[in-house]
Formats: structure tokens, C-alpha cells, sequence
């Protein structure tokens, strides 16, 4: 065993071949040193635990394909592209929105420029960072005034201790949502300082039932989008103009959570929300709405509603906790300039380019990638098309199918499917896909054309591993 010790390389002598390898050599030192310890303390765990008998395969030489993969997987980034497959669109879990290909440049100028964040160009005096998004919000929305913060829970959570704390805030008890990452209603109305008030039933809410509640320590009108449910059946609920209609004869203010929120109006019927800018119309005077989800920008609470309201919460202390920074703010111009062309948003905008893809159009998509995968991949698995459903997700649309074609994947050897879909997490990139049916499926609708290459890639480093079992 000691003879067995012996033949490891040394570390300095690692790190001089490691040298040769242009991509590894461009790493901190630090990082790579310390990889190296480990990968040859895992040779010391193999040769202790019987597993390498062979001095042969000790030698730099021998361990050297092995080692650089070791160091090469090691050193990725933690936080990295995946390829998602999964044909969900607003993916939580995998960043939500997609930038479209202006907002990714403003990003990257922002990051490598100086810029005029709080700077008015006109003047030469110290600007506002809200200026560069607020007149196109309210051209686009028809609100009188907008803010942006750092997410939706933030925006409804400033408005509500702007102009609720201390009073009471009637909500119906069919919108009392808790969402993802346990955002729940009651507890953000505790936290800002108001008091929930529950009226009407989980399925029937009536005019009456707010009318009813309304008294001298009501202090605003709140709906909620109920973003990833929905209750059908015997149900009843108030329309947004009639509820705002209730809160200017009484001076209240009438707010709506969007969640969500949409700014472009989708011609399917099955694709039927309220956009933004219906609700300004129906007289609702602050509303709140994400901009990573169904607007395709990055993660941002955006507020819009009357200028009075609008700059009581401008005022408040929090506004600067929950402020944007300079990479939000130029993706969320760049994404909203998009809209004011709204015949060809849904072109520009990655996001409802793959919402509004047809059935008609992802057909021939998936065709092209199970060819292209039968080509790289041969006889490794039987590939198939078959008729599937995408989903929206992000909390928008909820229960609300996207008709697809999946490219249907099952293995010819003794793979498993599911063991498939683990594998292919380590590949790089990782890709992300569902299993069912005893069967891996791909989505072309989250999977873009130029990244077909890559997909095949991640099949064939996924077959690979398993058929060294997975090592």
C-alpha cells in the first residue's frame, strides 16, 4: 500500500500539466491547487480502501484524463446556464423569464459603463433612478405615476404599509393566496401594519360583503390575483370596476395584487387575464405586478396607480430598502421600450414568443430535434413524437394547458428514464426535463433552435456516464 502511495504525482508536478490545458490554467491558482488535493486524496481513499490494486494506473499519465475532468467540473461556477426542457415557460425554479437579447446588451453596458443611474443629463444635478422607467410605465399602462421595487411581495408589502397600517383592509377569503417561497396574504398584511378583514366565502364574494365591513378604521380595498389556483365550479366574485367604483364613494383606495400581470392581451381565449392596463381603466388606484414573469424582464415589483398614492410611497423609508439596482433597471427599460410596439412584442419578447408559440409551430420543431438527436445518439435510445402539454407557470394561468409535441426518449439498453433525467443534471450544461410514461420527454417550446447542438450533447454525456455506470 505504502509502494501504492508513492507512485501519486505530486501536487507541483499536477499543476505543471494542468498548465497545458489553456482553460484550466486561466484559473485562480488557489482554486485549482485545492481541487488537486482533493482529487488525489480521493486516489488515497481508493488505494485504503482496496479499489486501485495497479501502480501503473497511479502515474500522471494515467490519472491525467481523469483528473483534468475532475478539475474542470470542480472549478464551474455554482450558479450556471441550464438548457430546460420541461416546456415550462416561466420556470420559478430556473430563473423565470429570459431576457430578450436588447435587455441582455443594456445589462452588460450598465455593468461595464458608468451611467447616468442618478444623474438628470439635462440638468447636471442628481437625478432620479425612477425616471428612466416611470413615463414609459405609465404610457404604456395609462397610469398617472409608477415605482419599481425589488419583487412583487416587496411592492404589495410597501403599498399596503403606505397607505393601510393601522387601519383595516377587507379581502375576500377566496383570494387569502399563499404562493411560492410561502408569500402569504394574512402575513404580509400583518407585517405592513393593516388589519385583514375576511369577507364573503372561499367560492361567492358579493358587493355587499365589503359594503357590509366598510366603517371609520377601513383604510383601503385590497384584491388579489389567486396565482396558481383557481376555483371553478359555483363561484361568484367582484369585478374590478365595481369594487374601485365602492372604494372612491367611500374615499377609499382600491388596491389590486396582479401578481403576475400582463401587459400584452394574448388572442387566445384560453389565455384570458386581466392586462395592466384593463385594470388602471376600471378605476383601481394602485396596482402591483412582477416584471420577471409574464412581462419577460427581470425580477422587479412594479407599481403603478394614482400620482397621489404613488408618491406617499415614494416617500416611505422602505422605498430605499426595496430599491432597484442599475442591472434591473436596464433590463426592465430595455424589455418595456419592447412593448410600445405591441403587434411585435410577442416576437421580441422571448417570453410570450414561447407562450404564444401554436401547436402548429412546435410540430416541425420537435421533428427537427428528434432528428438531430437520432443522428448524434444512433441506436442508444428509440425516439418518438408524441402530442403533449406546456404550461405557462410562474403562477400565471394556472390549470392552463399549452398544447405541444414532445420528443418521447427511452432508452434501448437497461437506462432507466428517470435515472436518464438525473444524469443529464450533471451534464454541462445541465439539462432539465420531465420524465412520464416510463419515458423521457423534451419540450421544444423552452428549448431554443441554437440550442438543440447542445441538448444532443448533454443525451450523449448522459449515455456515456451510464454506461460506465455512472462514473
Amino acid at each position: 500500500m505504502q509502494n501504492l502511495y508513492r507512485q501519486l504525482p505530486s501536487v507541483d508536478a499536477v499543476l505543471q500539466r494542468l498548465d497545458d490545458a489553456t482553460d484550466i490554467s486561466a484559473l485562480p491558482r488557489t482554486l485549482v491547487r485545492g481541487l488537486v488535493n482533493d482529487f488525489l486524496d480521493s486516489c488515497r481513499d481508493d488505494i485504503r480502501n482496496g479499489r486501485v490494486t495497479e501502480p501503473a494506473s497511479l502515474t500522471l499519465d494515467a490519472l491525467a484524463p481523469a483528473l483534468t475532468a475532475f478539475v474542470r467540473a470542480g472549478a464551474r461556477p455554482h450558479f450556471r446556464r441550464v438548457l430546460n426542457a420541461t416546456g415550462v415557460v416561466i420556470h420559478t425554479n430556473l430563473g423565470r423569464s429570459i431576457l430578450a437579447p436588447e435587455a441582455s446588451v443594456a445589462v452588460a453596458e450598465a455593468c461595464a459603463h458608468y451611467s447616468n443611474l442618478e444623474f438628470d443629463l439635462a440638468t447636471g444635478e442628481r437625478g432620479s433612478r425612477y425616471s428612466h422607467v416611470e413615463d414609459l410605465l405609465c404610457r404604456l399602462t395609462g397610469a398617472e405615476a409608477a415605482l419599481v421595487v425589488n419583487n412583487n411581495a416587496a411592492a404589495v408589502l410597501i403599498v399596503l404599509e403606505t397607505l393601510a397600517k393601522g387601519g383595516e383592509v377587507p379581502v375576500s377569503r377566496g383570494q387569502l393566496v399563499e404562493i411560492g417561497g410561502s408569500f402569504r396574504i394574512p402575513e404580509i398584511m400583518a407585517k405592513s401594519g393593516a388589519t385583514l378583514v375576511e369577507v364573503g366565502a372561499t367560492n361567492r364574494t358579493h358587493l355587499r360583503d365589503y359594503e357590509r365591513v366598510i366603517n371609520e378604521s377601513t383604510s383601503a380595498l385590497l384584491r388579489v390575483h389567486t396565482s396558481n389556483f383557481r376555483i371553478v365550479g359555483f363561484t361568484s366574485d367582484v369585478p374590478t370596476s365595481e369594487l374601485a367604483e365602492l372604494g372612491h364613494r367611500h374615499g377609499l383606495p382600491v388596491i389590486e395584487d396582479l401578481g403576475s400581470g400582463s401587459l400584452y392581451r394574448f388572442p387566445s381565449g384560453e389565455l384570458d387575464e386581466p392586462t395592466v392596463q384593463s385594470v388602471v381603466a376600471a378605476g383601481v388606484d394602485v396596482v402591483t405586478f412582477s416584471g420577471d414573469k409574464v412581462l419577460g424582464g427581470p425580477q422587479a415589483g412594479i407599481i403603478v396607480g394614482r400620482k397621489e398614492h404613488i408618491a406617499r410611497i415614494k416617500a416611505n423609508p422602505m422605498n430605499r430598502a426595496m430599491r432597484i439596482d442599475k442591472m434591473t433597471l436596464a433590463a426592465l427599460e430595455a424589455t418595456l421600450r419592447l412593448y410600445l410596439d405591441m403587434d411585435d412584442a410577442p416576437r421580441r419578447v422571448p417570453t410570450l414568443r414561447m407562450i404564444s408559440a401554436s401547436a402548429q409551430e412546435l410540430k416541425p420543431r420537435a421533428a427537427r430535434l428528434r432528428r438531430r438527436l437520432q443522428r448524434e445518439l444512433g441506436d442508444a435510445a428509440d425516439f418518438a413524437l408524441i402530442p403533449g402539454q406546456s404550461r405557462v407557470g410562474g403562477g400565471s394561468f394556472p390549470e392552463r394547458d399549452l398544447p405541444t409535441t414532445l420528443v418521447r426518449i427511452v432508452p434501448t439498453t437497461d437506462i432507466a428514464p428517470e435515472a436518464l433525467r438525473h444524469a443529464l443534471l450533471d451534464t454541462n450544461p445541465p439539462l432539465v426535463a420531465r420524465t412520464q410514461d416510463d419515458a423521457l420527454c423534451l419540450d421544444p417550446r423552452t428549448i431554443d433552435d441554437a440550442e438543440f447542438s447542445m441538448v444532443a450533447s448533454a443525451l450523449a454525456q448522459a449515455f456515456a456516464r451510464l454506461a460506465h455506470g455512472g462514473n
